[in-house]
């Protein structure tokens, strides 16, 4: 019972660990008024390497056997950890396919920061049909407020494309 009281400090920490990271996860980001919508990408990006990362820790052999222990003991602690690794498991999917659309938008987001007003404007049906795709098909970024955040950083870089071309004209 000494291993299995030990055993479950440890994993109780992690159970904190854990949670802070999902509960950063979810916070309002915080951004420029002006970024653009690569950052909406590299977001995406960093969210699911550290999530990736994590689950690789879950999944590690050490991790592993520790549960395993705590199983045959019984422990009222893992019904917390379950919950928590299928969170995570939810948050690391959730990243991934949100990378997976969002690159599909990639080679749009350079046609806005180089094109001049009126070839910008030649782009944005393309673009806008493909963000209407990803409304459609995503099981994730098909909410207001990821949506309402990638309009916004859109918008934010064809206005300043705008600003650089009057600025050089």
């Amino acid at each position: 019972t000494d291993v299995t009281e030990k055993l479950e400090e440890v994993v109780m920490i992690w159970i904190k660990q854990i949670k802070q990271v999902l509960v950063e996860s979810e916070q309002m980001r915080r951004e420029a008024d002006d970024i653009g919508p690569s950052a909406e990408l590299e977001h995406w990006k960093t969210r699911m390497s550290s999530f990736n990362s994590l689950l690789d820790e879950i999944k590690s052999s050490r991790v592993r056997k520790i549960i395993s222990i705590l199983q045959a003991a019984r422990s009222k602690t893992l019904k917390q950890w379950k919950e928590l690794d299928g969170n995570i498991t939810i948050a690391a999917n959730e990243a991934k396919d949100n990378v997976r659309y969002l690159y599909t938008l990639d080679k749009f987001f350079g046609l806005l920061a180089k094109a001049s007003p009126v070839t910008m404007m030649e782009h944005v049906p393309s673009l806008m049909h493909t963000v209407c795709m990803i409304y459609c098909t995503s099981p994730y970024y098909n909410t207001s407020e990821h949506l309402t955040s990638l309009l916004l950083k859109i918008t934010n870089q064809m206005i300043n494309t705008c600003k650089m071309y009057l600025r050089e004209g």
